[in-house]
């Protein structure tokens, strides 16, 4: 563990081990450190026991902290600000989208996707650029959204998680396909207006 932890507001922890994590609110707190996020890619890193005991402790210090299994569905939470504040002025997280649609003969296909909020891992970028000139039909937007996701080096691992019962890629893959659905809806709202 260093002596010395820098002047931060967020601490972002990959690929420590599980013993010195146990031990990592304490310091953080004496630094005067804010929130902790944790990204779990691979369940293995941080078991489901670590991660209860290490929220027990930060809760018991007062210290924000969140587990996003994958990265991309860390999402804003009013109880805390300071990682919210993270979200907001980086812009990665959960995926954020505006899609434009345009119709083309009898189809409604996307015309652009604007990332708003990308995944940790550039992801985001990657298939809102794949999604243009694709048909909003489900089953070939899907189909193209899977195609994109796979093709780009995800950081999650494909193991099985215990918890969730599915890769912990394929919950990143369920995230951006949630948030182009949005996007979508959102988009066809405003087109009804």
């Amino acid at each position: 563990m260093p002596k010395h932890l820098p002047e931060a507001d967020v601490s972002l922890v990959s690929g420590v081990h599980k013993d010195l994590l146990l031990e990592l609110p304490e310091h953080l707190k004496e630094a005067g450190i804010k929130a902790l996020i944790v990204p779990i890619e691979d369940w293995n890193e941080v078991p489901v026991g670590v991660r209860k005991q290490m929220e027990q402790k930060c809760n018991a210090l007062g210290l924000e902290c969140a587990f996003p299994k994958p990265f991309c569905t860390l999402e804003p939470e009013k109880d805390k600000p300071t990682i919210a504040r993270f979200i907001e002025e980086t812009k990665v997280g959960k995926p954020l989208l505006e899609i434009s649609t345009t119709t083309l003969g009898k189809d409604e296909v996307i015309e652009y996707a604007a990332v708003r909020r990308s995944a940790p891992c550039g992801s985001t970028w990657y298939v809102a650029r794949k999604l243009a000139g694709v048909s909003t039909k489900q089953e070939v937007l899907y189909d193209a959204i899977a195609r994109a996701h796979h093709s780009f080096p995800c950081t999650a691992t494909m193991n099985t998680d215990p918890e969730t019962k599915e890769p912990i890629l394929h919950i990143g893959g369920f995230t951006i396909r949630a948030a182009v659905d949005e996007a979508l809806q959102k988009c066809r709202r405003e087109n009804k207006k």
